[in-house]
């Protein structure tokens, strides 16, 4: 028999690990439609459905293992992160959903409550909360939307034999600019944007990447406070923005 596995337990979702087989049970029941419908549309490999009745939704598990881990040194290759460029840009190639993304005065209005929220609860120093802030404010200009995966997370990325066997979580996808996923992936990692650029295959602003690097440090660690996952003090995204300058 199987053990039950708890992967990700909070309140607004719970992803469960049977075998080879993920249940996902979302409170909010649009985004597993959500994820669905992206998954069907994105010309890279997603995992498999094996059947959605909402608010549950069950996946076959990926081959392969996690690109890397925030907040941890990544044990990929150069060219697996190479081949996650690559996937990338087909991606934001690909025909955009009909999902609207949020704009950057819905996000600018995230960013300065977030900031706040850090600011009142002493979480870093003053000046690393100004200066990171005034940073992520450059990426909230206008861009040409893309097809974009939203949480492209490192962890969210499998690879074997420095190939890509699958991508997951992708109810956050919508139109939205492409340096965000970029950012998100290379995110704690940035000793390997070059390799994501190089398998992306164009030239590309590396400023609005660190832009979005700060922004979503920012704006994830209240979230991660408030569900558990630790001290923000000792989160990952808090050493990112102490080094960002």
């Amino acid at each position: 028999m199987d053990p039950v596995k708890v992967v990700v337990a909070h309140d607004e979702r719970v992803t469960l690990r049977v075998g080879d087989v993920f249940l996902k049970v979302d409170a909010d029941r649009d985004r597993t439609d959500d994820e669905v419908a992206a998954m069907a549309l994105a010309p890279v490999p997603t995992p498999r459905v094996l059947w959605h009745t909402p608010p549950v939704l069950a996946l076959a598990a990926l081959t392969g293992t996690a690109l890397g881990r925030l907040g941890e040194p990544s044990t990929a290759s150069a060219a697996a992160w190479v081949a996650a460029g690559a996937a990338v840009r087909r991606l934001h190639d690909a025909p955009p959903p009909p999902r609207p993304g949020p704009g950057p005065d819905e996000l600018a209005a995230r960013l300065a409550a977030e900031c706040e929220w850090l600011t009142a609860h002493d979480v870093l120093p003053a000046e690393v909360i100004t200066r990171n802030r005034r940073l992520a404010e450059t990426a909230l200009r206008p861009w040409t939307p893309v097809f974009v995966h939203g949480d492209l997370q490192v962890d969210h990325v499998f690879v074997a034999d420095d190939e890509i066997t699958g991508i997951l979580d992708w109810s956050e996808a919508s139109r939205g600019d492409a340096h965000f996923d970029l950012a998100v992936l290379t995110l704690g990692h940035p000793e390997h944007l070059d390799d994501v650029l190089t398998g992306y295959g164009t030239e590309i602003d590396r400023e609005p990447i660190r832009a979005w690097w700060a922004f979503r440090c920012l704006t994830n660690i209240r979230w991660l406070a408030e569900h558990g996952y630790g001290s923000p003090g000792g989160f990952p995204e808090s050493a990112v923005l102490e080094s960002l300058r």
